[in-house]
């Protein structure tokens, strides 16, 4: 295959914005929680980048993309270290089957991992090592993210080979199943497999202290915004980018992807309103990243209107979905269950009926959606068990939860040594621990009314 320079561009380029993404994340995220823990929230996505880039190109690559071991995960060690992966025999440069060096499908790929691991944070905000963190930043990439790149883009279990699922329930012809699952950016590898862990991790951490009793507002919303839109803008490179060339797929994904997310943002507000009489601009902010969850797997596979229905439905089903924590007494910090499980659930189901030409409403039968419905629920199993596993190991070993004085003082201070604002450094230094509970909530007074029900 010959260097297709254009398609080699489109991709650096896409790997760029993506990289982008953790970035923006991390202010969406800084601004939601208080502004004693901020410099946290924002080192828990900065630390992730660091330490699975790092994985990645130990073992990442390999166990993504590597020889196939029972369907389950490619072998660590068949191209570790990258090893037998960027050149080829003749020691060029390798190209893939778009014209693409393989060395910028490697590029591309990690931060899809980065991201996804980084999503988790938001779940455990306020109250978590940093160093648990760290540590389980790389285990949980390793036996979760890994095996389910593997599974769906690899050609393990839930991809469209002929050793697959699919396969082996719809039949397959030239190795190929005859109804493929889709999931074109992430549905299930990213979205449903960080809101499972979410959930997961919120459960056997715990509570935060005063959750549901004292106010927890985001201090910064212009933060939250800007947070969002650098998602919005990076995730061009996540959807566009996933055609893996600068084509007609590409400009569809393109165009599908701001579709779904205008009409998120509406549901979500329509809902608001409805419900609690405003309609917020953090409610803006969550709207555009349910939107754009939502699209992630469906990118590919719908049209301009068909995605704008998903993106209202999802909208409005996350907006509902935020408020189920009060309801059932789990502390999920920053909603990454109601935004990003829910919304890759959406996203991941809806296609079996909008999918163009196999989707149920369109003509396409039921087949489409038997297994959209089935990736989707092995990727739930598979993340919550092994998410389980690694959580209540590492609260054996290292534990999970700061002392009770660093948290009600502030985790930046207390772990970071840091505070993001001056006036907020000279409360906490001013008062011990124990008298910071009324002092440091907020740095910055914010309108926004949280729903307890």
């Amino acid at each position: 295959m010959e260097l297709d320079t254009g398609a080699t561009a489109w991709m650096l380029m896409s790997a760029s914005l993506v990289l982008l993404m953790t970035p923006g994340l991390a202010f969406f995220y800084g601004g939601m929680v208080r502004g004693k823990s901020v410099l946290n929230m924002l080192m828990m996505s900065f630390g992730a980048m660091a330490v699975i880039m790092v994985v990645y190109v130990l073992w990442g690559w390999s166990m993504s993309y590597g020889s196939d071991l029972g369907g389950i995960v490619g072998n660590p060690f068949d191209q570790f270290g990258l090893a037998g992966t960027l050149y080829d025999d003749a020691g060029e440069f390798a190209i893939d089957g778009f014209g693409v060096p393989v060395a910028v499908g490697v590029a591309f790929q990690v931060t899809f991992a980065i991201i996804t691991t980084a999503l988790i944070s938001g779940a455990i905000a306020d109250r978590v090592r940093f160093s648990t963190w760290m540590v389980f930043a790389a285990i949980w990439v390793t036996l979760s993210y890994f095996p389910l790149a593997h599974m769906v883009w690899g050609g393990g279990l839930l991809s469209g080979a002929e050793g697959g699922i699919a396969a082996a329930l719809f039949g397959a012809t030239d190795g190929t199943a005859n109804t493929t699952p889709i999931d074109f950016a992430g549905g299930t590898v990213v979205h449903i497999n960080a809101g499972v862990a979410a959930l997961v991790l919120a459960l056997v951490v715990g509570r935060r202290r005063g959750f549901g009793k004292e106010p927890m507002r985001p201090h910064n919303l212009p933060f939250v915004m800007l947070g969002a839109a650098l998602l919005w803008f990076g995730w061009f490179g996540f959807n566009a980018g996933s055609a893996f060339t600068a084509d007609g797929l590409a400009g569809l994904a393109w165009v599908n992807t701001s579709a779904a997310t205008a009409a998120a943002v509406l549901g979500w507000l329509a809902t608001e309103r409805i419900r609690d009489g405003h309609a917020t601009s953090l409610g803006a902010a969550s709207g555009i990243v349910a939107g754009l969850v939502a699209v992630t797997p469906a990118a590919g596979a719908l049209t301009p209107v068909t995605s704008l229905v998903l993106g209202l439905v999802a909208g409005a089903l996350c907006a509902l979905a935020v408020g189920l924590k009060f309801r059932f007494g789990y502390d999920d910090s920053l909603d990454v269950v109601g935004v990003h499980l829910v919304g890759g659930l959406v996203g991941t189901v809806a296609l079996g009926f909008l999918a163009t030409d196999t989707g149920l409403l369109l003509g396409g039968g039921i087949d489409q959606l038997v297994i959209q419905v089935i990736i989707a629920a092995v990727a739930m199993l598979f993340s919550g068990v092994v998410t389980l596993v690694i959580a209540l190991a590492l609260k054996a070993t290292m534990g999970w939860r700061v002392p009770e004085e660093t948290e009600v003082g502030g985790i930046d201070l207390g772990v970071h040594g840091e505070t993001a604002y001056e006036a907020l450094g000279a409360r906490i230094s001013s008062h011990d621990g124990a008298r910071t509970t009324t002092t440091t909530t907020d740095s910055v007074p914010v309108t926004r009314t949280e729903v307890t029900a």
